[in-house]
């Protein structure tokens, strides 16, 4: 395949919230215009792709598989089969169904979904009217965590006027694992966006318990250009066994449309980048590569499977010269730890357990210490409701893998002078980089306080079991307090009690 030259797009949208800058390798599809407006809206959108086709379902299956369209999300599962299993629930379900929009991303360093969101809507609402028409599904429901996404998201619908079926946009609560399936047809139907712990297929029952066609924004955008172009007009970028392009981010700032076949150590020069200590692919439940390896990578599904990684979401990480990657991965630990369900004992316990035993190894543990990291990730691998301990485990060991000098010589003491730059991104509050010099002391800050909004609390009485000696309920199954002070030996669990809380009706206050 001949590579084509690099594209830098308009700059990103600018808002409270991390958005993305846009650039193209070679010509874009998904990105299209966007070299000419920051957002296409209705006209634009029909002036740049025009008017969708309508596909029959055996058409639909007939496109997604000569297109071998997979999901983006993660799994990279075969949409026609998706498309396949759906009818065949629907079939027996009277004809009832629905399509779900998964535009959720929990993880810091994915962007990508933003972007089409809120630069390009119209191709994601195209992509899900097409497969609703042709399956015959009764409702399209979206799924967004960002206020601005849900803004655009909702500008969009407004711009179409009536449509059938019906879509609908609904702002969900941002979690890590808020995009896990049976988390987002949960949190569409009203109730808490949590996996339910059970292998139920979204095929069978799914949004308000009938068949749902379950796929992220950009498997439905990428549907959208495919009936469009056709299989052949399709098949014109990328590699004849993984057509077409698919969207990256890069450093988590730099989101990229890329044709399948693509070097990486080229995507990372147009990004301004190098593969630097190691790069991370596919998001914190992925995997590192070496920098030799980095620098003779092809994207592809194939390929990478050479290096015992996978694409994932997209998320492409370059560890820098100047940074710690042992301290890196710590902070992440800790954020995936912070970001659990709470539903089960390998994430509540576990996986804090984890984070903290990697801790004390990366700040001179001693001999044992990376021993007893590794125990604690045998001690949650394959036990969890979902795959969040899972990939979580599977972090920490490719981390472990990728730089074993580094932790060797923060376990023995030795450390690395470098500090934590965050080239792996997180979000709130995060503990102190372990390779960093504990501050000097200050004055206590103002003791946090763990608050209830009367507003929204249904008596669940949740928080009490959480939080013990904390939050204390009266006769009637309510806190007997709307303020409570907070020691900080409670924080984790006073935060883990306000992610549980049904009705979030829970928040911390106050401190630094």
């Amino acid at each position: 395949m001949t590579a084509p030259a690099p594209t830098q797009l308009l700059p990103a949208l600018t808002g409270p919230e991390p958005v993305p800058t846009l650039a193209s390798f070679g010509p874009p599809r998904l990105l299209a215009g966007l070299d000419e407006t920051p957002r296409m809206d209705r006209v634009a959108h029909l002036a740049r792709h025009g008017s969708l086709p309508k596909l029959t379902a055996q058409e639909l299956v007939a496109l997604a598989e000569d297109t071998d369209l997979r999901g983006r999300g993660g799994a990279g599962f075969p949409f026609a089969r998706k498309l396949t299993a759906v009818m065949d629930g629907m079939r027996r379900a009277d004809g009832k169904g629905a399509v779900v929009v998964n535009g959720s991303e929990g993880e810091p360093s994915c962007l990508k979904d933003t972007a089409l969101l809120l630069h390009a809507p119209h191709l994601m609402l195209d992509g899900a009217l097409l497969a609703a028409e042709a399956l015959g599904a009764q409702e399209i429901a979206i799924g967004v965590t960002r206020r601005d996404v849900e803004r655009s998201v909702r500008q969009a619908i407004d711009e179409r006027g009536p449509v059938r079926p019906a879509l609908r946009v609904t702002l969900l609560t941002e979690r890590f694992v808020t995009g896990e399936g049976t988390a987002m047809t949960n949190g569409l139907g009203g109730g808490p966006g949590l996996p339910s712990g059970r292998k139920v297929r979204s095929s069978e029952r799914g949004l308000n318990g009938v068949p749902t066609l379950l796929s992220n924004t950009e498997t439905y955008a990428q549907l959208a250009v495919a009936a469009r172009l056709g299989a052949l007009g399709y098949r014109n970028a990328g590699l004849p066994t993984e057509p077409g392009t698919l969207l990256l981010t890069v450093g988590g700032s730099m989101v990229v449309e890329v044709p399948y076949g693509v070097q990486l150590n080229r995507v990372l020069a147009l990004c301004g980048s190098d593969p630097g200590l190691g790069v991370l692919l596919g998001g914190y439940h992925g995997t590192f590569i070496s920098p030799e390896d980095a620098q003779t990578a092809t994207l592809s599904r194939e390929a990478l499977t050479a290096y015992g990684a996978v694409l994932g979401a997209g998320a492409v990480l370059p560890i820098p010269y100047d940074t710690c990657p042992a301290g890196e991965t710590v902070r992440v630990a800790q954020w995936m730890a912070a970001e659990s369900a709470g539903q089960c004992g390998p994430c509540v316990l576990g996986l804090p357990a984890l984070a903290d035993e990697l801790a004390r190894a990366v700040r001179g543990g001693g001999a044992g210490a990376l021993d007893a990291v590794r125990a604690r990730m045998r001690a949650v691998e394959k036990r969890g409701a979902c795959s969040h301990p899972d990939g979580t485990a599977r972090f920490v060991a490719s981390a472990l893998a990728a730089f074993p000098e580094e932790f060797e010589c923060h376990a023995q003491g030795f450390g690395c002078g470098r500090p934590v730059t965050g080239a792996l991104p997180v979000t709130g509050h995060q503990p102190p980089s372990p390779t960093t010099p504990a501050p000097a002391p200050t004055a206590a800050p103002p003791q946090e306080r763990l608050l209830v909004d009367w507003t929204l609390c249904r008596g669940h009485g949740l928080c009490a079991d959480v939080v013990p000696g904390v939050v204390k309920l009266g006769p009637d199954g309510y806190p007997e307090r709307a303020s409570m002070p907070l020691p900080a030996r409670m924080r984790r669990r006073a935060q883990l009690a306000v992610r549980r809380c049904p009705a979030l009706a829970l928040r911390v206050q106050g401190g630094n």
